[in-house]
């Protein structure tokens, strides 16, 4: 019996056994739900779908793959800019019905399902003037984003979303189900703080959540882009005297013409400076002032803004199946006149209207935790450079990852070595690519407890951490 023949029965079969849902290349909806969140990837046709509604399903997936020798993709939001959340012939576990969400604003916990998204969680728990700390995309699914690290608007002042991680249920490559915190399983909580999937399937986390809001202090002005080198200077100067509770960013761009945006910004080249304060939004208003003043503004958003359109407001320009991406990050431990120069030269430079050249501050609660207290070990280094290259003209694959390692090895001289895997692409790399310089001195624990959960590495679609 071939594979393809036994795949389909397996489909048979699995559609009258799981509650969820069930997909083969011949059901309608298939190229839709194969689709991940970035077109990069679109040539890929896992064998079957599977949305499986709970945990216990899950686990029955996960001994599915095992016995039928498929490998096993695992998806959550389908934001992976290196592809593994889809691969072509396996079985593609969906997350996406699982969305349980349950918050105890008394205890400023919540229990969230991996399905979810950051916007839904940030939207329920904004109601309670809660939040806990998710990158900068609404639309990012929770899983990948947290067991990868966590790095967001509240991360100088809360941390990774890692750190207000509390506990989690993950499935394991035997089809197990376990409870993981700093009293159970340990060793495996310790390893999916930054670990991201290679130890099993996380199906739910527990998080703590931090007053916020659910009104913010939010800068946001654009700059013209030919002034970037003279507003990174400016802002290297705000970012050594920020407190913790300012969070910032530098981001270029070219917006498309809209009608929700002015003139002076369609179409245009520019450099914008973004920060979140974490506190009282009018004084965090006043703190955040010289941010706004660092240049010549061509459109100023900023003021008092509820946080959840702080978490969705790139969202519209980052639609599902829309755009191919290879990005690429670095570490700095200082933002020196020849980096920025660097960094400058590169943003003047992008290839694609929509390719980002990104200068993150760290540090703060960041740097308070021992990078040994979790998988995540790069913790002091104060700045952070993204190199996300997007596009959508599929001729220009080769040309545009080609521009991004260039600018990723300019920027890398600069560099502690030390990447962000969250902010990865893969095209001809190995899935191991980035692994030992993202986990340093932690890399040696993670891959024995990879042999001791996944001795035969079957999670291997990730950024791929081989046992021992």
């Amino acid at each position: 019996m071939t594979t393809n023949a036994r795949t389909e029965i397996s489909i048979s079969q699995l559609q009258s056994e799981i509650a969820g849902e069930v997909i083969g290349p011949d059901d309608p909806g298939y190229d839709d739900a194969r689709t991940a969140f970035m077109p990069f990837y679109d040539e890929r046709r896992p064998a079957v779908i599977i949305r499986p509604s709970d945990a216990r399903e899950v686990g029955y997936v996960v001994s599915l793959a095992r016995e039928s020798g498929l490998t096993l993709s695992v998806r959550s939001g389908g934001h992976s800019g290196a592809g593994h959340s889809t691969s072509d012939g396996g079985i593609l576990l969906d997350l996406s019905l699982m969305k349980g969400l349950e918050i105890d604003p008394a205890k400023r916990v919540a229990w969230a399902e991996a399905g979810l998204t950051a916007a839904e969680v940030t939207n329920a728990t904004a109601a309670h003037g809660l939040a806990v700390g998710f990158g900068d995309t609404g639309s990012v699914g929770i899983g990948g984003l947290t067991t990868g690290g966590g790095v967001g608007y509240l991360v100088r002042k809360h941390g990774l979303t890692i750190d207000d991680l509390l506990a989690a249920e993950i499935v394991l490559a035997d089809g197990r189900i376990l409870q993981v915190d700093d009293q159970q399983n340990s060793d495996l909580f310790w390893a999916i703080r930054g670990g991201g999937g290679n130890f099993g399937v996380v199906t739910s986390f527990t998080f703590a959540l931090r007053p916020l809001g659910p009104t913010v202090a939010f800068s946001a002005t654009m700059y013209p882009i030919e002034e970037v080198a003279e507003i990174l200077r400016g802002w290297r100067s705000y970012t050594a005297e920020a407190p913790d509770e300012v969070t910032s960013v530098v981001v270029t761009i070219t917006f498309p013409a809209s009608p929700d945006m002015p003139e002076a910004v369609h179409d245009r080249p520019v450099a914008i400076v973004g920060g979140v304060y974490v506190g009282d939004p009018a004084e965090g208003m006043r703190e955040m002032a010289p941010l706004r003043e660092l240049g010549t503004p061509l459109f100023d958003m900023s003021g008092p803004t509820p946080f959840t359109a702080v978490q969705s407001g790139f969202d519209p320009l980052f639609p599902r199946n829309t755009l191919r991406a290879y990005w690429k990050s670095q570490y700095l431990d200082e933002l020196s006149d020849r980096a920025i120069e660097v960094v400058a030269d590169r943003a003047l430079d992008r290839p694609a209207p929509l390719t980002l050249v990104n200068v993150f501050h760290m540090g703060g609660a960041i740097a308070a935790v021992d990078p040994e207290a979790t998988a995540f070990s790069e913790r002091s280094a104060p700045y952070m450079v993204s190199i996300d290259g997007m596009w959508t003209d599929p001729s220009k694959d080769a040309d545009t990852i080609a521009w991004v390692r260039a600018a990723w090895e300019a920027v890398a001289q600069f560099g502690t070595g030390g990447v962000y895997l969250n902010f990865t692409g893969l095209a001809d790399e190995l899935p191991s690519a980035g692994v030992e310089s993202a986990f340093g001195r932690n890399l040696q624990r993670l891959a024995e407890i990879k042999a001791a959960y996944d001795p035969d590495n079957f999670f291997q679609i990730n950024n791929n951490i081989r046992p021992v």
